[in-house]
């Protein structure tokens, strides 16, 4: 499983930018929560590093684009229909970006299925707030043995799946077999895996090899889903899980239609520190799919839908304006834009000019020309990730320093420094723009190169041949990027490498973190990389919306809380 999530670039409803650029960010499923997971999948098969892929997305074929815009074109003709007769509380729309082409959790990569699906209709023996923390599902407790290695859950009482078939500890049991089995999506995050069993029906104990810090996080995703071994159903379209939730209609690429589960097991319940402690408020929920950044801003003034996420800032304006009868809410996300330098390259792997680099961007004015949500980021982990400390006041921007540097390298605005800057035209021309004309201030003459993600992956990501590179790496609890010399980054420090896998070796929470925070620290000092921010999403909804999640909804999207009153 990734370890993640994510959102975004300048997808999202978005400005309008480039079509083709849109197109081929919806064609890759990166713009809106998979480009991190893209070089995921190419990490893991190029240098053997076995690693949790949980929203890696292969690229999709073209094809796909165009069964998306028929879809949406599909589904404004028919929207009205779907919600025709029904009570203005007891359906509530919401608008998002990129559809699941099916339902197949177990086999389909994407982020979207994910998103729409676990936590409404699958559960997980673990699930994650909207901090990012484990907290308890189908289990409401665990122990964890003193070396590590033997987890123990707890399950709730009285648990069934929507068709009424009674869920224990069986089912979690032969759900984690089936997935290590037959290898379904993300079973190679279940890192030292040896064995699940049912010591009872209320009682499953999961044991490893070696201990591996991240095991509940890594459970939070498909590792962590429980299916019902007996039910037989079409996966692709539709879906038996335990959650408040069932899938009553999935339109291919345009929308999916969400019923209350009237089986739900934990409607009685009153912990409200999981997700299956609530019934749904809302008895219909109808999730529409765009492609179109002004269809969908259209549908959220007409009324047609009543959330739309996530929104770039410049398009909920008018809705920031219009306080009256919307709301606009930035959340916390895990992305992180990583303005990478090829370590091994002739001209940066000069610690002087990756120095001055940083020294020399100016992260609020990148930040203010995109709308101002996202927040600064000095280092590899983003504020919601294990280990996160604020780092930003190691390079603050400084061009006397970044000069100074220059100079002792050898160069200056007179006799300039000639460097390449490749990334994906997934994120448009303007941040390039923007960083050849900083950099321009200490000597450096940036070639912008924009290129087809196709180009960029192999180039840079595959080839390494490139002297700077811009991406979006969407990822939560990816820091072993910066632990593997074989990357992209062409990053080797051995003191990283030994705190991280003192880290993920960890036998309780706290080490964990501190070792991570020392190893961030470490590799933000030798700037092998600017990270130009930390990507916030902009969710924007009518007034009398209650519960939508704001943190991380391009990743986690629990709907049992949502209730609309006009």
């Amino acid at each position: 499983m990734t370890e993640n999530h994510g959102a975004h670039g300048d997808a999202g409803a978005t400005d309008n930018e480039d079509l083709n650029a849109q197109e081929t960010a919806a064609t890759n499923e990166s713009a809106a929560a998979s480009m991190d997971a893209q070089l995921e999948s190419r990490a893991k098969n190029a240098a053997g590093h076995r690693r949790a892929t949980w929203w890696i997305v292969a690229i999709v074929a073209v094809i796909a684009v165009v069964a998306v815009v028929a879809g949406c074109i599909a589904a404004f003709a028919g929207r009205k229909n779907d919600t025709t007769g029904a009570k203005a509380n007891d359906t509530v729309t919401i608008g998002l970006k990129l559809a699941p082409t099916n339902l197949d959790i177990r086999n389909t990569a994407g982020s979207a299925i994910d998103q729409v699906l676990i936590g409404n209709v699958y559960e997980g023996l673990v699930a994650r707030d909207e901090h990012n923390q484990v907290v308890p599902a189908i289990a409401k407790t665990w122990d964890v043995s003193d070396d590590g290695t033997t987890y123990t859950f707890h399950l709730n009482d009285g648990m069934t799946f929507s068709n009424g078939d009674k869920l224990d500890a069986d089912d979690v049991a032969w759900s984690i077999n089936e997935l290590v089995t037959k290898q379904y999506h993300d079973a190679d995050s279940l890192v030292n895996f040896v064995s699940v069993k049912a010591s009872d029906p209320n009682t499953v104990e999961l044991k490893l090899s070696a201990p591996y810090a991240n095991l509940l996080w890594v459970l939070t995703g498909r590792p962590g889903l429980v299916f019902d071994k007996d039910a037989k159903y079409d996966a692709k379209t539709q879906a038996i899980g335990s959650g408040p939730y069932t899938v009553e209609k999935f339109v291919t690429n345009s929308s999916i239609t969400l019923k209350a589960n009237p089986n739900y097991w934990g409607a009685n319940k009153a912990n409200p520190n999981y997700w299956g402690a609530n019934k749904a408020k809302t008895d219909t929920v109808v999730v529409r799919y765009f492609t179109d950044d002004n269809a969908a801003v259209n549908a959220l003034k007409s009324g047609d839908v009543q959330v739309l996420a996530p929104i770039s800032e410049n398009l909920a304006e008018p809705f920031t304006k219009d306080s009256d009868h919307y709301v606009v809410k930035a959340g916390d996300d895990t992305d992180k834009f990583v303005l990478a330098f090829n370590g091994t390259g002739a001209k940066t792997s000069d610690k002087r000019v990756r120095q001055a680099i940083r020294y020399a961007i100016n992260h609020k004015e990148i930040i203010a020309s995109r709308g101002g949500s996202d927040t600064a980021l000095g280092g590899p982990i983003p504020s919601l990730d294990p280990g996160y400390e604020d780092l930003t006041g190691i390079y603050p921007y400084d061009l006397d320093k970044a000069k100074s540097l220059m100079s002792e390298a050898g160069y200056s605005e007179s006799k300039p420094l000639q460097l390449s800057l490749t990334y994906a035209n997934i994120y448009g021309t303007e941040i390039g723009d923007q960083l050849r004309s900083q950099l321009k201030k200490i000597g450096i003459d940036l070639k912008v190169n924009v290129v087809e993600f196709s180009t960029w992956l192999q180039d840079v990501y595959t080839n390494r041949n490139y002297d700077i590179s811009l991406v979006d790496h969407n990822e939560s609890h990816d820091f072993y990027q910066w632990a593997d010399p074989t990357y992209y980054y062409n990053y080797d420090n051995k003191e990283v490498q030994a705190l991280y896998a003192k880290a993920v070796a960890a036998t309780n929470d706290d080490d964990r973190d501190k070792l991570l925070a020392e190893a961030a620290r470490k590799v933000s000092e030798d700037a092998p990389a600017d990270w130009l921010f930390n990507y916030r999403v902009t969710t924007a909804y009518a007034k009398g919306v209650t519960g939508f999640p704001i943190n991380l909804n391009q990743t986690l999207l629990p709907l049992y809380n949502v209730a609309y009153t006009k």
